[in-house]
């Protein structure tokens, strides 16, 4: 097994291990990691633990003993034709950025198509607990702090996500192949003609709205949130498509996944009452976390209320394309053509409440 150590934009180095992990059958590969890994781990007790959230990787858990109780190690194998939108050096990169701030687990090393990393104990967030001010607070102030965090880079940082969304559009429209899943409820996907349209004049009306550009999740659905109710706290989790990004889409982008993934439902986007609440919670944070005085004035939480609103049209879009693509490719059981159709007629119903939103 050939090992290699990257230095990574003066982060810690980077182990990776020269190893691929057979998705389909898995634990030869994960066996070979943990030998350099893991070397004090008996072969004979190793156990690992498929564990089923995700929708674009598989990921595993693998222990000695007890999950609850003793060390964990994640091995997170990528879906298939994934390297055709991710740029896993910077999920790399922000893995270690955020683990030096204090706010993601330590990655261990990367192999051939997946990652090894720390475990994160905890629940992953349902419905109900991500509706708890307790928790949803938790969330905003975490997502304050993330925010804070400074680009080590010189210069201001340009925003992912119109270079992600054109090149989600290009792939789509490229793509020559055939699809792997078929959707259950047969549904026809959803128009590139109309969304190009879309996307257009979403970018001609939201580059006019001054939200800062800031350290971004950019994925922050259910799952991705680990809480620990003993610690009090929350951790997100899953960088891939994390980067320098609007600060109100990353929160629109979370508020829209208040909806679900399986089977979305728009009804549950979260209320006036809770938003104002969460992002009051935020900006004390985000405050903070910059230095500056926390106090929070109705006037700032309703600016950024109505940013929000408009920049999280546009998460619909890009995660409508996504779907569409990962329909093509992915072999992991999931109806992707029929979530696509779902955010996208997402998208319109929002459209009529919060397109060209602006300040009473």
């Amino acid at each position: 097994m050939e090992i290699k150590r990257y230095p990574n934009n003066g982060c810690c180095e980077r182990l990776h291990l020269d190893v691929c992990v057979d998705e389909r059958t898995p634990r030869d590969g994960i066996l070979e990691l943990l030998r350099k890994l893991r070397p004090e781990w008996k072969t004979e007790d190793i156990q690992i633990k498929a564990f089923t959230e995700g929708i674009t990787n598989q990921l595993m858990g693998c222990y000695v003993g007890s999950l609850t109780q003793g060390p964990v190690l994640l091995v997170r194998v990528y879906g298939q034709m994934t390297e055709l939108f991710m740029d896993r050096g910077k999920e790399m990169e922000m893995f270690q950025v955020l683990h030096k701030h204090g706010c993601g687990p330590e990655l261990y090393c990367s192999f051939t198509n997946g990652i090894c990393y720390e475990f994160v104990r905890g629940v992953v967030l349902d419905d109900a607990l991500l509706k708890q001010p307790s928790v949803y607070r938790l969330i905003a102030r975490e997502m304050g702090k993330i925010h804070s965090i400074k680009s080590e880079k010189t210069g201001n940082c340009s925003p992912v996500l119109w270079s992600r969304l054109s090149q989600f559009l290009n792939l789509v429209q490229s793509s020559d192949a055939p699809e792997q899943q078929k959707s259950s409820a047969h549904v026809e996907a959803p128009s590139l003609k109309i969304i190009i349209k879309e996307m257009e004049e979403l970018k001609s009306h939201l580059t006019h709205i001054n939200s800062p550009v800031v350290l971004c999740h950019n994925d922050l659905l259910t799952k991705n949130v680990i809480y620990n109710q003993e610690e009090g706290t929350v951790k997100f989790i899953d960088y891939e498509y994390a980067d320098f990004n609007y600060q109100a889409y990353d929160i629109g982008n979370h508020f829209n996944e208040f909806a679900g993934t399986s089977n979305v439902d728009s009804s549950l986007y979260p209320s006036g009452e809770l938003q104002f609440d969460w992002l009051t919670a935020y900006l004390e944070s985000f405050k903070r976390f910059n230095g500056v005085d926390s106090a929070v004035t109705k006037k700032e939480v309703l600016e950024l209320y109505v940013q929000v609103c408009n920049f999280s049209l546009v998460g619909h879009l890009f995660w409508c394309l996504w779907a569409l693509l990962q329909a093509k490719h992915s072999t992991i059981d999931f109806d992707f053509q029929r979530y696509a159709v779902a955010r996208f007629n997402y998208y319109f119903e929002k459209k009529q409440e919060f397109f060209g939103m602006k300040l009473p």
